[in-house]
This record gives structure tokens, sequence and C-alpha cells, in this order.
């Protein structure tokens, strides 16, 4: 497994090295005026690719050592072959998107929906159960739902993801947290094979992080958020599926950050009488950026904006830890998972509206 996670990281961190020195021209077609944007200059937003070239190498080549005798007992078979075909049509239109800044959201959707189809179809993913009496006979009566529930899943995990990157080491970062945290759980059930997998997209996530923060010299995109969301959507189902140890809520209170800001951002807009489809600068994150990190004083406008991004991550990750923490000590007790992810929401929509009413707290702003 550490030797896996090892090529990873290198394959990643060489990738993303090649990327920033060769294929900086492609960036200028990121407009200047796109509301997200917060940065000078044009900077690869590639890194997916990087990742993608990372985790394939690893688990390829888990694959390869598993038909050579399976020496670390890792039980990397044809299945996992499966999981890069369902990662593919996701990972090449957040790529495609990256490139070209013409994919409208109904065909990112319709890349993200494909993997998610591919999930159901080649793996049998499904969600069999939510540790609930009357859910749990619904899911028993009617399999189909769990099977959409997945496919949900797989198709819209992605586009949290990518809701939440807008600074460096952000997504990044708690892509990173996760995979290590449902690593972990997996690896207390005896699920060696899917501990792997994660370890080693953590390991590639690191490698570009290497290029991502502080110094921000090349951008995840959409291919990179695509990527995380899938992955992390196929261990987190697939986790539960395979080990009845594990509650539902863990996953899902691991991944309420994102997943929340998603439902949140999707209602304000709507309220707003805006398409959920339309980008905006009103996310945590951007006003975390705007209200609670204070300006950088220095003559250079760039570097001040630079340090200013590089402040606002901190606060989202700690945001996180008070998810994943809870999460991975109570991951097989479900009534404790559901009172955090309540908490979570019941927080995060006093601390937006706290900000939004310029109502932060002092300490917050030193």
């Amino acid at each position: 497994m550490i030797f896996l996670s090892v090529v990873a990281f290198f394959v990643a961190a060489l990738a993303a090295g090649f990327i920033v020195r060769w294929m900086r021209s492609h960036a200028a077609v990121y407009g200047n005026g796109m509301p997200q944007r917060f940065h000078f200059g044009d900077v690869p937003r590639l890194g997916g690719a990087a990742v993608l070239l990372g985790l394939g190498a690893s688990w390829t080549l888990g694959m390869v050592q598993t038909w050579q005798g399976d020496p670390a007992s890792l039980g990397l078979r044809a299945w996992v072959g499966a999981w890069l075909l369902v990662l593919l049509p996701s990972a090449a239109g957040g790529i495609a998107e990256d490139m070209t800044q013409r994919l409208t959201v109904r065909y990112r959707l319709a890349f993200t929906a494909a993997s998610g189809v591919l999930a159901v179809a080649l793996l049998g993913l499904a969600v069999p159960r939510l540790d609930l009496p009357w859910p749990d006979m619904l899911l028993a009566n009617a399999p189909w739902i769990g099977f959409a529930i997945a496919l949900l899943a797989v198709a819209g995990l992605p586009h949290a993801f990518n809701i939440i990157d807008g600074y460096n080491g952000l997504a990044g970062m708690v892509a990173l947290i996760v995979c290590l945290a449902l690593a972990h759980v997996a690896l207390q059930v005896g699920d060696r094979a899917l501990a792997a997998l994660l370890v080693s997209t953590a390991a590639a996530t690191a490698g570009f992080l290497v290029w991502n923060y502080p110094r921000g010299m090349l951008f995840a995109g959409d291919g990179g958020a695509y990527i995380w969301g899938v992955v992390i959507a196929l261990a987190s189902v697939s986790l539960v599926q395979r080990n009845v140890l594990v509650s539902p809520w863990f996953p899902l209170l691991l991944l309420i950050y994102p997943v929340w800001e998603t439902i949140f951002s999707i209602y304000r807009k709507l309220v707003r009488g805006v398409s959920p489809g339309v980008a905006d600068a009103l996310h945590f994150h951007q006003l975390i950026y705007r209200r609670i990190v204070r300006s950088v004083f220095h003559d250079d406008e760039s570097r001040r904006m630079l340090m200013r991004n590089n402040r606002t991550s901190p606060y989202l990750w700690g945001f996180t830890l008070l998810t994943v923490v809870p999460a991975v000590l109570f991951w097989n007790r479900t009534p404790v998972l559901m009172v955090f992810c309540a908490l979570f929401v019941v927080s995060y929509v006093a601390a937006y509206l706290a900000i939004v009413r310029f109502k932060v707290p002092t300490w917050l702003r030193r």
C-alpha cells in the first residue's frame, strides 16, 4: 500500500510540474470577468489530469501486483479496472471543460451522470440501508431506490466538490482528509483493497497540492473536482455496501460540508430567482475570503490577493475537521452521526447568516 501511494504521489507531482511548465498557454481561455476568479494571471486548470495520472498509475500497478501473486494481500482485481472505467466520463468531461471553457452545465451533468450509470451497471453499486426502520423497509421492498441513490451520489458529488473548489488548497485538502478518513475505517473493517485505492488517491492529491498550495501555480479545475467526487462517492457507497458494520451516516457526515454547501446554494439561488447552474460569488468560502480574512498589506496587488487566497482555506479545513473527527470516532453509531449532521447544518446556516450580517466575532478576523 505504501509503495502504491509513493508511485501515485510522484507520478501526480511530476505530471503537475510538466503541466505548469509546458501547458500554461491554455489558461488564457479562463475569462477575467468570472465571478469565482480570485487570482491574477493565467494559471493552468489541468491539475485534475495530474491527479488522474497519479491514481491511474497506482491502481494499475496494484492490479498488476495482484495478478503476479498479490504479495501485499490487497486484492486489487479486475473490479479496479471497472472503477477506472466509471471514472473516465466524468474526468474527460471535466478536463474538456478546463481546456475549452465551453461545456454547459447540462453537458457536464451528463458526463457525471454517465459515470453514475456505469457505477450501477458495472459495479452493482447501491445504497443497501439507512439504518432507519421505515426507509430500510422501503429499500428492501424497492431495491431500485438504493441504485437510484447511488447513481445520484456518483453524479452529484463531483459538482459538490466543484462548488467548494475556489481557493488554493481548499477542495484538494478536503478530498485528501476525506480519503484518509474513509481509508481508516476501511482498515478497521478489514477492507484493505478499498483502503489502498483511497490512500493512493490521497497521495495523488498530495502530489497535486505541492504545486497548488501555497503558491497557486496549478488549479484542479473541474477535472480535479469531478475525479475526487466520483472516487469518494464510489468508495463511500462501496464501504457501506460491503461492510455491514459501517453506518451509512458515516460517509454522509464526512461529506456534509460539500453536500450541504451544494443544497444551500441551490436553495438561495432559487429564492433569488436565479438558475442553480449560474455561477456566483456568494458561497461560504467566498464570504470568508471577503469578510473574515483581512487584507494583507503589500504593494504588489497580485501577491496580496495570493496571500489572502491562501489564508482562506485553513478556515474551511478546520470547518471540515469539525465533521471528520466525530465521523471517524463514531463511524458505526448511527444516532450519534445523525446528531452531528444536524449540528453541522444548524452551525453552517448560523455562520453564514452571521457573516452576511457582519456579526462575525472579532477573534475570527485576527
